[in-house]
């Protein structure tokens, strides 16, 4: 049912996103919503570096995890949740901006798997750079006990 009754998606997924634990410890913001995608951005944080003072791998795999997810919740039944089962990310370029935007968008929707794509970006001096790139699967989940918007 992706897409036709998604409701109000961009009420929903920001109700999820606040609730987002993971998230907000990295000061991370929801900064677009839109039908089949989804912006995420994130203040650079010493605190969120690895030893060479670049952005973790694991906070710019989390971000985009996020983002694609989301752009899958958008699409989905407001009875139902999104849950990834499966990602992939390549690391480009290192993490060294002043923020940092994470962007995940559809490509491939469906009624019980959905599949994104995510790319990250350190924004500072000049233009974007792109940082990662991400291929997300997703499982709709519907009926599961604990697992609600």
């Amino acid at each position: 049912m992706t897409g036709e009754n998604s409701g109000d998606f961009r009420a929903r997924i920001r109700t999820s996103f606040e609730r987002q634990a993971a998230m907000a410890t990295i000061g991370a913001e929801l900064t677009r919503v839109e039908h089949g995608m989804v912006e995420i951005e994130l203040p650079f944080d010493v605190k969120l570096t690895q030893q060479h003072g670049i952005l973790h791998a694991g906070i710019i795999s989390a971000a985009l995890d996020s983002a694609c997810g989301f752009a899958a919740y958008s699409l989905i039944d407001p009875t139902a949740s999104i849950l990834t089962i499966e990602f992939k990310v390549n690391l480009m370029s290192p993490g060294r901006g002043e923020r940092f935007l994470f962007r995940g968008e559809v490509t491939k929707p469906g009624n019980t798997i959905i599949v994104a794509d995510g790319r990250g970006y350190a924004i500072g001096d000049g233009p974007a750079k792109l940082i990662a790139s991400m291929t997300g699967t997703m499982m709709v989940i519907r009926g599961r006990e604990g697992i609600t918007g």
